[in-house]
């Protein structure tokens, strides 16, 4: 049987690394719905709109933000 780990259960040490990993996505998805908002739809590869809703709602440990800025963002304007 395989017991959960509860937050109390966990050291300081690894409760701060959470912390720190959902401050980091956090950071990661207002950055890239800042970008999202500000840039003309032209611009974005696919509907700005749903770029949007899987950005804000996803829990990815920063992967959807990164490949809209890898992949959905044009670059030959």
């Amino acid at each position: 049987m395989s017991m959960k780990k509860r937050w109390k259960d966990l050291t300081q040490n690894q409760r701060r690394m959470i912390i720190v990993g959902v401050v980091l996505e956090g950071i990661v998805k207002l950055l890239a719905l800042r970008d999202l908002k500000r840039r003309p739809a032209d611009e974005v590869r696919g509907p700005k709109w749903l770029w949007g809703s899987v950005i804000a709602v996803a829990n990815s440990a920063g992967l959807v933000p990164a490949t809209y800025f890898l992949l959905g963002r044009r670059r030959d304007h």
